[in-house]
């Protein structure tokens, strides 16, 4: 199932789209999409509708993040070889965990914000997890049973913040606006195989980022294996499982985002993401 989030920022209403792209409403049956929803079960009860029964979304609604109000927004660094070298270091022993702070989310399609004093402001596709239900201590062989689904996301990072401004990688990966996921929630039983995603970036309609999950250095499994082993993975956390080779920082010359880019990202079955840059003033 592709499951959404569809209305004005704050007002989102939960819909699910069939075979033909048509949306409809299910928020007579699921209040939202959230922690709480995931942990009680709500995919389930949505496996079981019957699309003929259900309304149709009217018009065009902005597209939300799937997923409302994650208590975590894992993320991962140097998940690729290639990236790890254009990033001016080796691939890491272990997987290297982060926070975005889930207040950095937005939809697939909203503005990147550029505050005033962002510089070094940079993209990163990632193939985002959303768990399913708490996990701790997992074995890498149950791992994919407690994945609810997966969904798209740019790790958007300040380079400046996250490396030249002390302290670990947060401050450069939370700002508002950093974190577009979606445009949907596909669920865990239409991505049997998480390692076989192509993932792909454009700037400005130039190809800057192509890579596929299989070359990722820590599988889907082994991440949320390890994460498990020091802390517990709850319903909706995000764990964004890092990026392929071609972010801005790593070309000659580094090339940084500006007002009026635009970004567009896509991967296989977890549809496509637009975003316009725009710098703020104040």
């Amino acid at each position: 199932m592709k499951i959404l989030r569809v209305g004005p920022v704050g007002e989102e209403r939960p819909a699910v789209m069939d075979a033909g792209g048509k949306l409809y409403d299910i928020s007579h049956v699921v209040p939202d999409i959230s922690p709480q929803t995931l942990a009680a079960g709500c995919l389930e009860r949505i496996a079981g509708l019957n699309f003929a029964d259900l309304p149709p979304v009217v018009g065009t609604p902005r597209i939300g993040p799937p997923v409302n109000a994650p208590q975590k927004f894992l993320a991962i660094g140097k998940n690729y070889a290639a990236h790890a070298a254009e990033m001016g270091g080796e691939a890491p022993e272990h997987p290297i965990v982060f926070s975005k702070q889930p207040s950095c989310i937005c939809g697939p399609n909203d503005d990147i914000l550029l505050p005033p004093d962002a510089e070094k402001a940079d993209h990163e596709v990632e193939l985002g997890v959303v768990m399913g239900r708490a996990a701790r201590r997992v074995k890498e062989s149950k791992a994919l049973d407690f994945v609810a689904g997966y969904l798209l996301v740019n790790d958007v990072s300040e380079r400046a913040w996250q490396l030249e401004h002390g302290g670990q990688w947060t401050k450069g990966k939370s700002s508002d606006t950093f974190g577009p996921i979606g445009p949907w929630l596909l669920t865990a039983d239409e991505l049997p195989n998480p390692q076989a995603v192509d993932l792909q970036l454009k700037l400005n309609g130039e190809v800057m980022q192509r890579g596929n999950t299989k070359d990722m250095i820590f599988s889907v499994a082994e991440l949320i294996a390890h994460i498990s082993r020091y802390m517990t993975l709850l319903p909706g956390d995000i764990i964004t499982t890092g990026t392929p080779p071609g972010v801005g920082m790593g070309r000659t010359p580094p090339r940084y985002l500006r007002d009026g880019d635009v970004l567009e990202l896509s991967a296989t079955g977890l549809g496509t993401q637009r975003q316009h840059v725009r710098r703020l003033t104040e």
